[in-house]
């Protein structure tokens, strides 16, 4: 997955779905996770373009770790919602790891009283599934998005 350059919110929305596929997927805890890529995965590396081995050298760190820390906070609220809008035969755990992750780090987002419009994220986040996702994720993505954006943030969606 790669971000253009001078867009460090999305570098750290990459990041945010990366480091929650690994947490969900190994033993470690967010906490450690978050640290692990704080250290090791966000910044460039010397003489290096910097998106290598999953690097996201121009991520905005501080977003980074409250859209992780708020998917963990609010994984099971999120996960209902998304269970909610799916249809009954595909439950959540079917959901591809990555897409799972990405769904939770948006609806993360989409959970902060004081973020980015409802609009802009899930843009965001379906920039980021295009990066990861070559066939139906994305569209998949959307619906999901604006089912959790409409529950979550319903002021945004108050007809004019």
């Amino acid at each position: 997955m790669k971000t253009e350059p001078g867009r460090p919110r999305t570098a750290a929305r990459v990041a945010a779905v990366q480091a929650l596929f690994q947490s969900e997927q190994g033993p470690e805890n967010p906490e450690a996770v978050i640290d692990q890529f704080v250290r090791h995965r966000l910044g460039a590396l010397p003489g290096m373009g910097g998106f290598e081995d999953g690097r996201a050298p121009e991520a905005h760190a501080r977003l980074f770790g409250r859209i992780v820390r708020m998917a963990v906070e609010k994984q099971e609220r999120l996960d209902t919602l998304l269970a909610e809008a799916l249809p009954a035969e595909w439950p959540l755990a079917r959901l591809d790891p990555v897409l799972r992750a990405l769904l939770r780090a948006a609806g993360a987002e989409l959970a902060m009283t004081d973020g980015a419009p409802a609009k802009v994220v899930i843009n965001e986040y379906l920039d980021v599934a295009h990066g990861f996702f070559d066939g139906d994720e994305p569209g998949m993505a959307n619906g999901l998005l604006d089912s959790l954006a409409r529950t979550l943030r319903p002021k945004e969606f108050v007809p004019s």
